[in-house]
C-alpha cells in the first residue's frame, strides 16, 4: 500500500533521527545477520530506516572510453548519485537503481516533465521520479545518468548506438570497480564506488527503458534485473515497418532536439553518419543493425520485468513483442504488465500496486530477499479500465498461431474470415487513400468503400482471445511503381475503454498529490494522482501492422514495382492481449496508407488482393478448436455496423521515445 497522502515534507528533525537510531542500528547489518539475530529467515521486504535528507549527493564523471565528439580525449559522462548515509558511515555496501537518460535536461522525465536541478557548487539537489525517494531509505543507492552529449556529459548522443549504450555500460562497470570515475568533468582526481554491492537494476520509460534494453543485450556483468516500460528493442523497428516510414523524420532530427546546446556544434560528424546510414527510403542498414538489441537476446543475463501500453502509437508493442519472444527463447526470468493505455509510466496508471510489485522486484533481484515475486503469476493485463487479469505464464499455455483467412462477400470489400481458403481467382480491391485510416475503415466495416478491403466474422458465440504476435501474408497486384500496405485487426461490438488517443494517452492528471518515500522542500517525493481517462466506443482496433510493398523481398533494400505483378508480403502486427467477447465480431482490415500512423508511398496505387493466397496468422488462446468454437453458429450473420460508430482517431506522426 503507499504511504498516506501528506503534503511536501521538510527534512527530518533531530529527534525523530534519534527516536529511530535503536531502529536503525539492528536493521543497519546485513540482511543474514538481521536473520541469525531474530532466529527467522530474511526479511521479506526493505524498510525505509536510512534518512533521505541526509543522503549523500554527488556526482561522478565516468570514462566511458570513446571519443565520440572527436576532440582528443576519451569522453565523460555525468552519473547523479544519491545513497544512504548512515549505510556508508558503517561500511554498509547498497545496490543501485539506474536510470539512464538523455532527457533530463531538455525535456524532463515523468508526468509532470521534472528535470535535474543542482546547487549553486553544481551537486545535484532534484533527482526526478520517484525513485530516489522511495528507495534510499529502503537501503538502495540512485543514480541518474546523462547519456553521452546530453545535460553534464561529454560526447555526443547517437540515437541508440555504441555511445548511447556504453554512456550505461560504463557506469554500471566503474559500479564493480572496472571502469574510472572522476569527480569532476575534467579533473584527474579518481573517485572509486566503494559503497557499492555492484548490483545494478536499470528502469526507465521510453528511451531510457530502451537503454536498459541495449545494456543488457551486451551481457555486462552487475546488471541483475531491468525493467523496460514502452521502450524500443529495435531502432529500425521504431522509425519503420518493413520500409514503411513511420514518421517524417529520422534519428538526426531527434539527436538534434535532445543534445545538449553546447552538442550541437561538436556532434556535426555524428549527425551526418545517422542522416548517411539512416537513408529515408526505409532500407535496413549497418546503422540500424548496430540499434538491433533483439538479435543479442542470448547475451542477456539480467532478468526482465517488461511493462508496454497495448495502445502504446509512439513505442508500438512490436517491440515489446520480438523482445519478449526472443528472451523467452533463450530461458531469461521474465514478467510483463500490459495495460490499455498508450505510452504511459505504470506509476500513472496502476501507482498503488506498481510501487510495491517494483519494491519486492528489487528486493529479490538486487538485495537477494527470497520474498517469493519470481513464483507468481508472470503476466498481469488490463482488461478494462483499471480492471486487471493475471497469467501463470505469457502467452497462456495452450495459445497457438491459427491461419484463418479472407473470403469474398455479398459486396466489394465486404468479406468473411473463417479458415476455409478462398476459392482461386477470387480477389479483393482498394485503392489506396491517404486521407483515410484505422478509424475510417473500422467505422465502415459493413460498407463497400473504395479505400479497404473488411472481413469479419459471425458474431461469436464464445470470449475469443488472442495472445502474442500475429501476422498477415498478402499477394497483392499494385497498378503503380509503390505501395504501402497496412493491415490492422478489430473488436466490432461496444466496450469501455482507455481513451488512448487523447493527450493523456489515456489517463487524466488531477490536481491533488500523493507522496512515495520521503522527501525534501526541493525534491518532496510528491505526485499528482491520476485517474482513467474513459471513452465508450463501439468498436476497438486492437493489433497493427504496415510495410513497403517495394520491400517485399528484404527489409534491406527496396525495389520499384511493376505495375500489373503480383507480389507476396508479410505484415508483422504488433504484440497484444484482448478478448474478443461472445457477441462481438473480430475483423481483419486490409487497407493503403494508415492516416496518422505512417508516411504514404510516392503513388497512389490502387491494389488487388488475390484472397486464395492471402491469410492471417492469430495467437488464439486455445488454437483453432477455440476460433471453430467461437465462430460457430447457423451462418455468417455479419451485424451491420452502427449508424454513427465511434472509435478514436489517431495521434499525429510526430512522437518522441
Amino acid at each position: 500500500m503507499p504511504e498516506r497522502a501528506r503534503k511536501p515534507r521538510i527534512p527530518w528533525t533531530t529527534s525523530l533521527l534519534a527516536a529511530l537510531a535503536a531502529l536503525m542500528a539492528a536493521l543497519l547489518a546485513p540482511p543474514a545477520a538481521q536473520a541469525a539475530a531474530a532466529g527467522s529467515k530474511a526479511p521479506p521486504e526493505s524498510r525505509p530506516v536510512y534518512s533521505y535528507d541526509r543522503a549523500v549527493r554527488e556526482t561522478v564523471w565516468v570514462d566511458i572510453k570513446l571519443d565520440g565528439d572527436g576532440d582528443g580525449r576519451t569522453d565523460r559522462v555525468a552519473a547523479d548519485i544519491i545513497r544512504p548515509r548512515e549505510a556508508a558511515e558503517r561500511g554498509r555496501k547498497v545496490p543501485v537503481v539506474m536510470d539512464a537518460s538523455p532527457y533530463y535536461s531538455c525535456c524532463g522525465r515523468g508526468n509532470e516533465s521534472q528535470k535535474k536541478t543542482y546547487d549553486a557548487q553544481g551537486k545535484p539537489v532534484q533527482f526526478p521520479l520517484y525513485y530516489d525517494n522511495y528507495f534510499v531509505p529502503r537501503g538502495y543507492a540512485v543514480v541518474l545518468v546523462d547519456l553521452a552529449g546530453t545535460n553534464r556529459s561529454d560526447g555526443c548522443i547517437d540515437i541508440g548506438g555504441r555511445s548511447d549504450i556504453q554512456s550505461a555500460k560504463a557506469v554500471i562497470d566503474w559500479l564493480n570497480g572496472r571502469a574510472r570515475g572522476y569527480s569532476s568533468r575534467t579533473g584527474k582526481h579518481a573517485v572509486s564506488a566503494g559503497w557499492s554491492t555492484g548490483a545494478v537494476g536499470m528502469i526507465g520509460k521510453s528511451y531510457d527503458g530502451t537503454v536498459a534494453n541495449g545494456v543488457a543485450a551486451t551481457g555486462v556483468k552487475g546488471l541483475k534485473t531491468i525493467v523496460p516500460i514502452g521502450a524500443i528493442s529495435s531502432w529500425y523497428d521504431y522509425y519503420f515497418a518493413k520500409g514503411a516510414a513511420l514518421y517524417d523524420g529520422g534519428p538526426d532530427g531527434l539527436a538534434n532536439d535532445i543534445e545538449s546546446p553546447e552538442a550541437h556544434g561538436r556532434c556535426q560528424a555524428v549527425q551526418r553518419k545517422l542522416v548517411e546510414g539512416a537513408p529515408r527510403n526505409g532500407d535496413r542498414t549497418a546503422l540500424w543493425d548496430e540499434r538491433d538489441y533483439v538479435k543479442d537476446a542470448h547475451k542477456v543475463r539480467a532478468s526482465v520485468f517488461a511493462v508496454h501500453g497495448m495502445q502504446d502509437l509512439n513505442v508500438r508493442t512490436k517491440h515489446f513483442g520480438q523482445w519478449w519472444d526472443a528472451l523467452a527463447a533463450n530461458g531469461v526470468e521474465r514478467k510483463v504488465w500490459l495495460s490499455q493505455t498508450g505510452h504511459v509510466d505504470p506509476f500513472d496508471y496502476r501507482r498503488d500496486t506498481w510501487v510495491p510489485t517494483l519494491h519486492r522486484w528489487f528486493d529479490h533481484y538486487l538485495l537477494g530477499y527470497d520474498n517469493g515475486i519470481e513464483r507468481e503469476p508472470m503476466a498481469d493485463v488490463e482488461r478494462a479500465p483499471d480492471q486487471w487479469s493475471t497469467d501463470r505464464v505469457w502467452p497462456p499455455r495452450g495459445t497457438a498461431a491459427t491461419t484463418v483467412r479472407p473470403a469474398a462477400g455479398p459486396q466489394p470489400g465486404v468479406g468473411t474470415l473463417g479458415t476455409t481458403p478462398a476459392p482461386r481467382g477470387t480477389t479483393a480491391e482498394f485503392t489506396d487513400d491517404r486521407t483515410l485510416g484505422e478509424s475510417d475503415w473500422s467505422a465502415h466495416i459493413d460498407q463497400s468503400t473504395p479505400a479497404k478491403a473488411g472481413f469479419t466474422t459471425a458474431p461469436l458465440t464464445r470470449d475469443l482471445r488472442l495472445a502474442g504476435s500475429s501476422k498477415v501474408s498478402l499477394t497483392v497486384t499494385p497498378s503503380t511503381a509503390s505501395a504501402h500496405l497496412s493491415a490492422v485487426l478489430v473488436d466490432l461490438g461496444p466496450a469501455t475503454i482507455r481513451n488512448y488517443a487523447a493527450s493523456g494517452e489515456g489517463i487524466l492528471t488531477l490536481a491533488d498529490r500523493t507522496c512515495w518515500g520521503s522527501g525534501t522542500t526541493a525534491d518532496t517525493g510528491c505526485f499528482k494522482r491520476t485517474a482513467a481517462d474513459k471513452q465508450n466506443v463501439d468498436y476497438t482496433v486492437f493489433s497493427r501492422g504496415w510495410a513497403d510493398l517495394g520491400h517485399y523481398a528484404s527489409a534491406s533494400h527496396g525495389t520499384p514495382l511493376t505495375p500489373g505483378k503480383p507480389y507476396t508480403v508479410t505484415l508483422d502486427l504488433a504484440a497484444t492481449d484482448h478478448v474478443v467477447p461472445a457477441g462481438h465480431r473480430l475483423a481483419l482490415i486490409v487497407a493503403g496508407t494508415d492516416a496518422g500512423l505512417i508516411e504514404p508511398a510516392a503513388t497512389t496505387p490502387k491494389l488487388t488482393v488475390d484472397l486464395h493466397r492471402t491469410s492471417a496468422s492469430l495467437p488464439l488462446v486455445g488454437g483453432k478448436a477455440a476460433f471453430e468454437r467461437a465462430v460457430r453458429s447457423g451462418g455468417h450473420g455479419g451485424r451491420p455496423a452502427p449508424a454513427t460508430p465511434r472509435g478514436l482517431p489517431v495521434p499525429s506522426l510526430t512522437h518522441r521515445p
